[in-house]
């Protein structure tokens, strides 16, 4: 019984792929043994005896059904780890993610008039330089400033009113006592003519 190499080696050939892929039908050995050309070995092909065997599963299954419970936090303990903390999640990116957030809504908050250009140019030097670890911070921080602001222009307001009003009770008892004094005199000149007709 021939090895049937040449048979295995043009079927590839003709079929475009490797020589473990080809089949060769066992019960026709002898009639494919005589084929002894690509026609030929075209011609088995088309009858069936020569087959291309089809592709080996390679299932994804498992790999998805762990991917599941990964994100379920399964299999990821100390000894699943092989890359450093920095590795596998790196302080980098999660510097920019934080960055990013508290800049959207320093942003959203000066569009949207809730603080002013002066406190937000602070506020964006105050980010940069890590004072808010995460957005509550930063929001938090901001209700206190305004609360703060507000509490000064309140006092500042108070003052300003009492410094007026100081002012005007001031002014209005200058008046009387230049009036007092004015009446004083008209009295005193009256009493003086009176004296000098005498």
């Amino acid at each position: 019984m021939s090895t049937l190499k040449l048979q295995k080696r043009l079927a590839a050939d003709i079929m475009k792929c490797g020589q473990n892929k080809i089949w060769l039908d066992p019960n026709e050995c002898s009639m494919i043994s005589n084929s002894n050309s690509r026609q030929n070995v075209r011609k088995l092909i088309k009858d069936g005896l020569i087959i291309r065997k089809p592709v080996a599963v390679h299932s994804r299954a498992r790999v998805r059904k762990n991917t599941i419970a990964r994100r379920k936090g399964r299999h990821t303990g100390r000894g699943k780890r092989r890359g450093t903390a920095n590795a596998r999640m790196p302080e980098k990116i999660i510097w920019m993610r934080r960055m990013r957030v508290l800049r959207r809504l320093l942003k959203k908050y000066r569009e949207s008039k809730k603080i002013d250009k002066h406190m937000y140019h602070n506020l964006y030097l105050k980010a940069k330089g890590n004072s808010f670890k995460n957005k509550k911070h930063l929001m938090e921080h901001i209700h206190k400033q305004k609360a703060k602001l507000s509490r000064a222009k309140m006092f500042s307001d108070q003052a300003n009113a009492r410094r007026v009003k100081n002012k005007e009770t001031r002014k209005r008892r200058e008046d009387r006592i230049a009036l007092k004094k004015k009446e004083m005199l008209s009295a005193l000149a009256q009493e003086d003519e009176l004296v000098n007709k005498e």
